[in-house]
């Protein structure tokens, strides 16, 4: 049922703002998850954008992708809040339709193919910093991190997965994507990361 992935509104901006810093997130946009959909709950003025994504944002063949406790506070500079934003409105979409996991993927990837959604330009950029993300029961809130969005390209060239490497690179072949995810050593409140870098 839907009202498990509601939160009260006010949770929800507060959970959202958490996924960057407050010099970031206390001037960025907010968007809310609402039984219609996401919809603006606040105006920004610095460009970036604040939202809480759901199970069906995660990558396609996850064994979460429906889990109802997934919570993802993440915050889009504007560069990326052009095509990471519409990409998750669009998933939301298919999601509250009733689609499948399978209808979400064909989905995104006709609206890639036709143009109506961008792909990732260069200088594309997320925080996720919050510690109140919740991704699955063995990650939890995993580490805090930032993540960079390009057209599709070789992760190596970016030294990704490379040993002692920090930096994480996934392709999305669906998406034209790839994203590299790069651990940093405090949450959104300053605090240190147990097991992060310092």
């Amino acid at each position: 049922p839907l009202a498990q992935y509601l939160i009260p509104r006010d949770a929800e901006i507060a959970l959202a703002r958490s996924a960057a810093p407050d010099s970031i997130a206390k001037d960025a946009e907010i968007q809310v998850f609402t039984t219609t959909g996401f919809q603006k709950a606040v105006t920004g003025t610095n460009g970036f954008v604040c939202m809480v994504a759901r199970a069906w944002s995660a990558g396609f063949g996850d064994p979460n992708f429906w889990n109802p406790r997934v919570r993802a506070p993440i915050c889009y500079n504007a560069a990326a809040a052009q095509s990471q934003v519409p990409e998750t409105i669009k998933r939301t979409e298919v999601a509250l339709g009733g689609g499948s996991e399978s209808q979400i993927r064909e989905a995104l990837k006709a609206a890639i193919k036709s143009g109506a959604l961008p792909v990732a330009k260069a200088g594309s950029l997320s925080y996720m910093m919050s510690k109140g993300t919740y991704f699955n029961s063995s990650e939890g809130h995993w580490l805090p991190h930032l993540m960079f969005y390009m057209p599709e390209t070789d992760p190596k060239s970016w030294g990704a997965g490379l040993p002692k490497s920090p930096i994480i690179g996934n392709n999305f072949p669906d998406e034209h994507l790839t994203i590299f995810l790069i651990p940093v050593g405090r949450w959104s409140d300053g605090s240190l990361s147990a097991g992060g870098p310092d």
